[in-house]
């Protein structure tokens, strides 16, 4: 062999195993891709859920919140907006997995009294709530009793929520027991609760609304509770996690996760405010809430998944 079929032969040697690391590479390459794309589906592949709430700024926050964690350990997680009364029927039922959103003992009692028996009460996963019905701090009025007295002044109606909803339901006993028969009760939604409080707020007029504690409006204004003498809104509430029967075997760690749910007024506020931004996105703010909040989200997961 000359010099110069020596030279060839080098080359093409060399040609040859570029191929070959190119390809190698290349492979490499692509299985690193593919191994990626399959994590990434994986990671939304343990599983569906289905958690039901009822569209008070309250529970929008919490649901959404508990669904970013969900998400964020690799499930599936569908909502569904129900009144108060088929919130509770979904998850006796199994149309849902959970909610987060039962206010006991007072407000949701005819609710849980009829369903208790088909579902697993995790317990409280926030202390501190208050219902009752809701002034400005400028307001003349300090209890119920002081609505006899102004009618004239709040166009004899307080402006409530959902007709199905616990705290309206206290409210008509609230209008038996003080003998508001000349006040009507307007119910709406508690988007409209809140903009006729913000137009009555504006023009400093007298307005009574049923309100609950936690919630964004006490961060907006400053507003009071009329006391409440016969207590037919009770004392301080709590608001529990149920689960539906069977999902503790059916999906442990979604079961744990709802198990440990629990944060504060605050930390539920917080959440709600941001909400009320322009063109705010509630799962967008619950996402950003638990990517800043990872110390107390981490208290949810189960061990194995921390």
């Amino acid at each position: 062999m000359n010099k110069q079929d020596a030279s060839r032969t080098t080359l093409n040697v060399t040609a040859k195993m570029n191929a070959a690391s190119k390809a190698l590479l290349l492979g490499a390459v692509m299985s690193s891709s593919l191994a990626g794309a399959s994590a990434v589906y994986a990671a939304g592949d343990k599983g569906d859920v289905t958690l039901a709430y009822v569209e008070w700024s309250s529970e929008v926050a919490s649901t959404n919140v508990v669904k970013a964690v969900l998400e964020s350990q690799g499930y599936n997680v569908e909502l569904k907006a129900l009144s108060a009364a088929a919130m509770f029927q979904a998850v006796a039922f199994g149309d849902a997995d959970g909610m987060v959103g039962a206010w006991l003992p007072t407000t949701h009692e005819d609710y849980m009294a009829k369903i208790a028996d088909k579902v697993d009460d995790l317990g409280v996963n926030l202390e501190g709530t208050k219902l009752g019905l809701v002034v400005p701090s400028y307001s003349k009025l300090e209890t119920i009793d002081d609505i006899k007295t102004h009618a004239e002044d709040i166009d004899e109606r307080i402006v409530g929520i959902e007709p199905g909803a616990g705290l309206t339901r206290l409210t008509e006993q609230v209008l038996e027991d003080y003998d508001l028969e000349d006040i009507d009760l307007t119910t709406g939604s508690g988007a409209t609760m809140t903009a006729a409080l913000s137009n009555a707020i504006k023009g400093e007029r007298e307005i009574v609304v049923t309100g609950w504690t936690p919630h964004w409006m006490f961060a907006r204004w400053d507003l009071k509770y009329l006391d409440d003498p016969k207590g037919v809104y009770g004392g301080a509430e709590e608001i529990h996690t149920l689960a539906r029967k069977g999902l503790e075997e059916d999906m442990p760690e979604v079961y744990a996760i709802l198990d440990n749910f629990a944060w504060t007024p605050a930390d539920m506020g917080e959440v709600m405010l941001n909400n009320q931004e322009d063109d705010a996105d509630p799962y967008e703010t619950a996402k950003a809430w638990v990517e800043s909040h990872q110390d107390i989200v981490k208290e949810w997961l189960p061990a194995a998944a921390e």
